[in-house]
């Protein structure tokens, strides 16, 4: 089939996200302004560069209690986030974190989860995850939208870099042994317990 976006897919779900997959889940830490702790999963979310390491996070749609989604606002006025990964063994605990709460909701509390403090930002990491991206936002970007439903990229520089010392293998993160989630379309999700390895091509020595 084809389909032009603003004409309709005329399918039971739209296929978008089924298509751009698997995305990984940024599990985003934020605190507001007076003190109350954000915590929800983004699966419009990525690294965006290597030097120095930066990521972005994107909210589609308003708050269901109005205004910006909580982590889109409290990265901007606070300027800075937590990214958490997202592992099979938390996979409950994300999917509770994922509630449209009031704004002075903790979901921290809501999905029983433990916090532990950062080391250079003021939001909390989840204790339970394996790593965590440390952030400042450098910029955000109002990107286009229909409807009066705001779209808002978020990008931060990562400032510090949590890593579990059980998942370090020889030198090299054991992606398996941290079995981090991914987003595909729909309700679904896909887990990582295998992985492969390719030598990148040399031009000058094919």
């Amino acid at each position: 089939m084809f389909y032009r976006p603003e004409e309709g897919h005329g399918l039971p779900r739209n296929p978008f996200n089924a298509l751009v997959l698997p995305r990984p889940i940024g599990w985003i830490s934020t605190v507001d302004a007076s003190g109350c702790v954000n915590l929800a999963p983004y699966s419009f979310f990525n690294a965006v560069a290597y030097t120095p390491p930066q990521v972005m996070f994107s909210g589609t749609g308003n708050h269901a209690f109005g205004g910006l989604k909580d982590s889109i606002k409290n990265a901007i006025e606070t300027g800075e986030f937590v990214v958490n990964l997202a592992t099979w063994a938390l996979r409950g605990a994300m999917n509770a974190s994922a509630v449209s709460a009031p704004p002075t909701i903790d979901e921290f509390e809501c999905a029983g989860l433990r916090k532990v403090p950062s080391e250079r930002v003021k939001p909390p990491r989840v204790a339970e995850s394996p790593a965590h991206l440390e952030c400042v936002v450098t910029q955000f970007v109002k990107l286009e939208a229909e409807d009066d439903e705001p779209n808002t990229a978020v990008f931060g520089q990562v400032v510090g870099v949590h890593i579990d010392d059980r998942f370090l293998r020889d030198g090299f993160v054991d992606t398996r042994g941290m079995q981090p989630l991914g987003r595909l379309g729909y309700l679904d999700y896909v887990v990582v317990t295998e992985t492969f390895s390719m030598d990148r091509p040399n031009w000058k020595q094919r």
